[in-house]
């Protein structure tokens, strides 16, 4: 049985927090410092506050304003808790569904080494401006050899002890739907982490409703979302390629590596790693001019050798997201035949 702490208030405009023991110490730490505009690891909020807007219809395009409608319906149907990383997607679903269910909706944030502490900041504030219970847990997918060992099931292990742990803090609240993020692009992508889903009964409104990744971030606009134009996230564990052990120790050079390069201002971005010393640099070819002008690349270069890693390169192909996937072309496994 999990164990929950609660503390009342913490966040202003929650109706309290829940946290599980093992992650007060790093709940408490990092709390206070959440605060918009947000400048770290992915990107940035833009407003202190979310304004809410009347939606007309007259100016929302119909399709649109159809779907919107009809993810309030499915939503409206009982208690839920949804999966929060503070992305575009589970940002939306968690907004409408606080329209819809008021207090009777509840976010669930995992804790991870595979989670980017600057991440958790930005969804802690999310939740926070939108008013809703927020419960941090411990994900430990790390114990887990199937997803320590990296086969290109990964994904499925980690979102297996995601979804167990949501599906019995569920459980203890009472509460018999749970919900994430995922859109109907994600069906076009090799993703062995719906398998997991579809285990545990966890649902997708926003794939239900219709909902692709251009839609989701327009109708985020239309209702004065930050996360609108953000861009898209992914856990630290994709910035590995197939075979190569998870440890937390490469996790955390990864993330460094990473608030490095936010640090100097680039906001869409991967450092994919290929062992211990080879580190190899994805950002869009509109960025390079610049990552690789005299000052930038010296820090950069400096910064990464700090890091342990000699060999530091630029993908010329540019950002893309999933291209960890890409040896996965024409074996069968990317179109989900595992």
């Amino acid at each position: 049985m999990t164990s929950y702490k609660m503390y009342p208030n913490v966040c202003e405009g929650s109706k309290g927090v829940l946290v599980s023991t093992r992650a007060e110490r790093t709940c408490q730490d990092q709390f206070s410092s959440a605060k918009l505009p947000y400048t770290g690891h992915g990107g940035y909020c833009q407003d202190q506050e979310i304004y809410e807007q009347e939606i007309c219809y007259k100016g929302m395009d119909k399709e649109l304003a159809q779907k919107y409608e009809k993810l309030k319906e499915l939503l409206t149907q009982e208690d839920l808790v949804v999966a929060y990383s503070g992305g575009v997607d589970s940002t939306l679903l968690l907004k409408v569904a606080q329209e819809v269910l008021g207090d009777r909706v509840v976010a669930v944030t995992a804790l991870s080494p595979t989670y980017p502490e600057d991440e958790l900041e930005f969804a802690r504030e999310m939740v926070r401006v939108l008013g809703v219970k927020h419960i941090l847990i411990i994900s430990q997918e790390l114990e887990d050899p199937g997803f320590v060992e990296n086969s290109p099931l990964r994904c499925y292990y980690c979102k297996r002890e995601l979804f167990g742990k949501l599906s019995q803090v569920a459980q203890e609240l009472g509460i018999r739907r749970v919900a994430y993020g995922q859109n109907l692009d994600d069906l076009t992508d090799y993703r062995p982490g719906h398998r997991a889903a579809e285990e545990f009964q966890v649902c997708s409104p926003l794939r239900e409703a219709g909902f692709n990744k251009e839609e989701i971030r327009k109708l985020s606009r239309e209702l004065g979302l930050p996360t609108w134009d953000r861009p898209q996230q992914a856990c630290l564990s994709s910035r590995f390629p197939y075979g190569l052990e998870i440890t937390e120790e490469r996790l955390e050079k990864v993330e460094k590596a990473e608030s490095l390069l936010c640090s100097l201002g680039f906001t869409q971005l991967r450092v994919r790693i290929h062992d211990d010393y080879t580190a190899r640099i994805e950002v869009p070819p509109s960025e390079f001019r610049r990552l690789i002008e005299s000052e930038v690349r010296s820090q950069i270069v400096e910064g990464f050798r700090k890091l342990g890693f000699i060999y530091i390169s630029l993908d010329l192909a540019g950002f893309r997201s999933g291209s960890a996937n890409e040896v996965l072309m024409g074996s069968g496994i990317s179109q989900g035949r595992v």
